[in-house]
């Protein structure tokens, strides 16, 4: 892993997570601006794939194969599944879910980080 674009990833998703959290606080559902940070967000997580999958060819190896994969899956999963849950009801608790759901990718970049780096799993 490319642990600067991580660490870029992990930062930008938590500046996300603050502005959920911050419209939460203010009673505001989700509207279209915040959603379009979680589909930056998403985009920057897709680039993570690319460049895991670039690494992986070129024979750099994870720690646990298996275990990176799901925490890379799971990244790119989870704010997907924050905004469905979101956008089912538009109120201010479905504005905290996708703070949670922003809150989750950096502990997955922090694990996928560490698993890649050859920590036990």
């Amino acid at each position: 892993m490319i642990t600067g674009y991580a660490i870029a990833v992990a930062l930008c998703s938590l500046a996300v997570a603050a502005w959920a959290f911050v419209l939460a606080a203010r009673n505001k559902a989700p509207a279209r601006p915040l959603l379009t940070g979680l589909a930056v967000l998403e985009v920057l997580l897709l680039v993570q794939v690319v460049i895991s999958v670039v690494l992986l060819i070129g024979g750099d190896r994870p720690g646990s194969m298996v275990t990176f994969i799901a925490y890379l899956v799971g990244s790119l999963l989870v704010l997907p599944v924050g905004a469905v849950w979101a956008l089912a009801e538009r109120t201010r608790s479905s504005t905290v879910i996708l703070g949670v759901a922003c809150v989750t990718v950096p502990v997955l970049i922090l694990r996928m980080s560490e698993v890649w780096g050859g920590a036990s799993a």
